[in-house]
């Protein structure tokens, strides 16, 4: 495979607008990926701050 026609595979591609990457897709797309990453972090940080308050509780 030539570099010219592996650069006109890479054309066929674009870039995805904020109204598609926020929206609501079923299935393994890249929207749902960029949620489902959102919705760990969200999770991740609510776990730390049940961590550190319950801490804080019982600890005195």
């Amino acid at each position: 495979m030539s570099l010219k026609k592996g650069n006109e595979a890479n054309k066929s591609t674009r870039l995805a607008s904020s109204s598609e990457l926020n929206s609501w897709k079923r299935g393994f797309t890249p929207q749902a990926e960029i949620w489902n990453g959102r919705v760990a972090i969200a999770g991740l940080i609510i776990v730390l701050i049940i961590f550190l308050f319950s801490n804080l509780i019982f600890a005195g």
